[in-house]
């Protein structure tokens, strides 16, 4: 299981909010503007509630690095976009003999890690409402509307991936993107999230859900190696700091931890009913302790109650693995 420190149960609701920034927006302003936006006590700081960033067309590491932390402290996610021009193998990288565009695999070192964020790749073709002329787009817009269907169909549980994670409003993606199954294999174990277009199913979908901590090669956060999985510890570690401040100024003793572990333990039993914890019972899927042993005196002193919520989580199957044996020596009649 998953351990959630928490310290603030019902779930919450309403729309999916994306907080977006504008395409084109970084070729007018520096990234010093992006960077003072995600300070603290900034207007964007003050927005009450979201739980997903995307900063379309952005590739700047500073504005990454930036972006991310204001996640972590936000308790939000953060969608992000390849560098426009990268390829996604050698070959589409060739444009010329002596022109070579970066491949993604080699821009994946560069990016700042966060178990927070999420790397989408490649850009989208698409129509211009306007003009009707073809442009190329950021994956980071098209993948919050994604997040955000899924989330309300299926649950933050389910990965926003798959052949129910198509892409609207795009003719396919940009042929410098295109790619075998091959090649997803080997961006995928580098945590490189590959939008594609899949002749059979008539659409572009999402095909890939790890965070930019998910490599295989990264052992220390495997536990969050997985999009729906981090979201969903975020999703309740948020939704129980919003509704726990009836806590605050009550007496903190046994009384008091008797009544957030049956708050909190409804709120999972709740999400355990809605298939989204592994286990075929509530003590296999999710734990609650609020108790002596998580809130010593020295907390009662200081004036701190202290909640720890485990839960087993859903991690999506990535692969596919069929074996296929004959059956020897039968005789027919």
């Amino acid at each position: 299981m998953l351990q959630l420190p928490v310290v603030a149960a019902k779930p919450v609701t309403g729309t999916p909010l994306v907080a977006t920034l504008p395409v084109g927006f970084a070729s007018t302003f520096s990234a010093i503007d992006f960077i003072d936006v995600f300070q603290q006590d900034t207007s964007l700081d003050k927005v009450d509630i979201f739980n997903i960033l995307a900063i379309p067309g952005v590739s700047d590491n500073g504005i990454w690095s930036a972006a991310l932390a204001f996640c972590e402290r936000k308790l939000a996610f953060g969608i992000m976009d390849p560098p426009r021009q990268a390829a996604a193998d050698p070959f589409a990288a060739r444009v010329t003999p002596t022109l070579t565009l970066p491949l993604i695999a080699a821009e994946v070192p560069l990016i700042p890690k966060s178990t927070n964020g999420a790397l989408y790749f490649p850009y989208l073709n698409t129509t211009d409402p306007l003009t009707a002329a073809p442009i190329e787009l950021p994956p980071s817009g098209f993948v919050a509307g994604v997040y955000a269907r899924i989330d309300t169909n299926r649950g933050v549980w389910k990965a926003p991936a798959g052949f129910e994670a198509t892409v609207n409003n795009t003719i396919g993606v940009v042929e410098r993107g295109r790619m075998t199954d091959q090649r997803q294999g080997t961006l995928n174990p580098i945590a490189v999230n590959c939008l594609r277009t899949f002749p059979g199913v008539g659409a572009t979908v999402v095909f890939g859900a790890r965070t930019l901590e998910g490599a295989d090669a990264n052992t220390a956060f495997q536990q969050w190696k997985y999009v729906p999985v981090r979201r969903m510890a975020l999703f309740i570690e948020q939704t129980l700091y919003r509704n726990l401040g009836w806590v605050i100024f009550e007496p903190n003793d046994e009384p008091l931890w008797i009544a957030i572990r049956t708050s909190v333990e409804n709120f999972m039993l709740s999400l355990f009913n809605q298939g989204a914890f592994q286990g075929t019972k509530p003590s296999q899927a999710f734990q609650v302790k609020c108790d002596s042993s998580t809130t010593t005196q020295q907390d009662v002193d200081n004036g701190i109650v202290n909640i720890i919520v485990a839960f087993a989580p859903l991690k999506p199957a990535e692969f596919v693995i069929i074996k296929i044996a004959q059956l020897a020596g039968q005789t027919h009649s």
